[in-house]
């Protein structure tokens, strides 16, 4: 018997009939002996229908109230997912992030979870012989304010609800079979991956790869939670994530991700003296803004020019803080550019192969593609480019460091956040 918990996203759980066919595997799971636990998402595009809903009401929403209508969508899920599983013939319990103590910070629309209070609730729902449904995406601040965890969080509560209660496993249940070596809807002959370790999966997650949420990673790789990254629609093995050991293949290069849903915020003429940085980026901290890349230009008559990236879902922020930045320091001028991508390279083996970054710029020159930005980590490389050259960037590298497959996967669609 083990203790099992499962997440699905909005796309396994988008229709009526979906939510049925969620409810008979879980069905089955405890069937053959399973204690299950399942982390929901909202149904399909419900929470873009509510974010639509929210911007024809006003173009910046206060984000406490934006966190109350959020969390609206999971619950119309746990309660007809409950149903479902009552219909076939079993005992189920639905419960929201807030009643089995998902506690986070005050952070509205992406706070970080501080706390796990599940075990003792959820346990004796289990103990009871149910099947216990939770919300994920949401949770509640100590002096009980609704809050939800942004994009993809319905996997950080699947995970942190796993090492609450002392799980043997996470499974991830999503529109993909698992972590492949790129997009197959860019690269049909890309692989999938059996295994990947914690490390290499964050840097994927953090530069494109939308299968697992960033923070679901870290939480997992912090409380040793192993994933298992699988698809909703087959019975298939997928993606094991866990820490890595000698049994993992020991590949140069583990994937090429991409991400298009950044921008470029450039200040010019920045005064060139102690501080300044500082006072940058302290201000977007404090304006709740995520920073990725940054880049600094050699100073120039006393002043110089910063530029960083950062999520487009951040822009209305970003550019109301670096307004703000602007006249405070006195810089020049400041833009913002929407027309750029990020192209990574992953991989544990580039450690101890050097070359790697002198062989992806060489494929990506011989591509015809610029690069505009430079970013490394001990495990990644990756550089901010046109979009408009984004697929053909990701295509030169797949191929040039024989990423490719001769199986096609054309009919994968792999999730670009399969809902909250």
């Amino acid at each position: 018997m083990a203790l099992v918990v499962t997440k699905f996203g909005g796309t396994s759980v988008g229709s009526t009939e979906r939510i049925m066919a969620v409810a008979r595997r879980l069905v089955a799971r405890k069937e053959a002996g399973d204690r299950v636990v399942a982390v929901v998402s909202a149904m399909g595009d419900v929470t873009d229908e509510l974010v639509s809903m929210a911007r024809e009401i006003s173009e910046a929403p206060p984000e406490r109230e934006m966190d109350m209508l959020l969390a609206t969508g999971e619950q119309v899920t746990i309660a007809l997912l409950a149903m479902a599983i009552e219909a076939l013939g079993h005992e189920a319990i639905s419960f929201t992030g807030p009643q089995v103590g998902i506690v986070t910070d005050s952070g509205h629309t992406k706070a970080k979870i501080l706390e796990v209070r599940a075990d003792r609730r959820v346990r004796s729902a289990l103990d009871e012989g149910r099947i216990v449904i939770v919300a994920g995406f949401q949770g509640v601040t100590e002096d009980g304010h609704i809050t939800t965890l942004g994009r993809g969080g319905s996997d950080t509560t699947a995970v942190a609800v796993a090492a609450g209660i002392g799980a043997d496993l996470c499974e991830i249940y999503t529109d993909v079979d698992g972590v492949y070596t790129a997009d197959p809807r860019v690269v049909p002959s890309a692989r999938k991956i059996d295994a990947v370790s914690y490390d290499e999966m964050l840097e994927l997650a953090a530069t494109g790869a939308r299968v697992l949420q960033l923070r679901s990673v870290e939480f997992a790789r912090n409380h040793g939670v192993v994933i298992h990254c699988r698809s909703s629609f087959n019975d298939r093995e997928g993606t094991i994530v866990r820490e890595a050991d000698e049994t993992m293949e020991q590949a140069i290069i583990s994937g090429v991700s991409h991400d298009t849903s950044e921008a470029k915020v450039t200040i010019r003429d920045v005064p060139d003296r102690p501080g300044v940085a500082a006072s940058v980026f302290g201000m977007l901290a404090d304006a709740n803004v995520n920073v990725d890349m940054i880049i600094q230009n050699v100073s120039e008559s006393g002043t110089t020019d910063i530029s960083f990236t950062t999520p487009v879902e951040d822009l209305v922020r970003a550019r109301r803080a670096t307004a703000e930045v602007v006249a405070e320091l006195g810089a020049r001028s400041w833009n913002v550019d929407e027309s750029v991508a990020k192209v990574s390279l992953v991989g544990a083996g580039m450690k101890t192969h050097p070359g790697v970054a002198a062989q992806m710029f060489r494929a990506l020159a011989d591509a015809g593609v610029n690069l505009d930005m430079i970013s490394t980590s001990s495990i990644r490389i990756s550089c901010v480019i046109a979009a408009e050259d984004v697929e053909r960037a990701v295509r030169a590298l797949h191929s040039s460091f024989g990423l490719d497959s001769d199986e096609i996967h054309a009919e994968v669609s792999p999730a670009c956040g399969e809902g909250a």
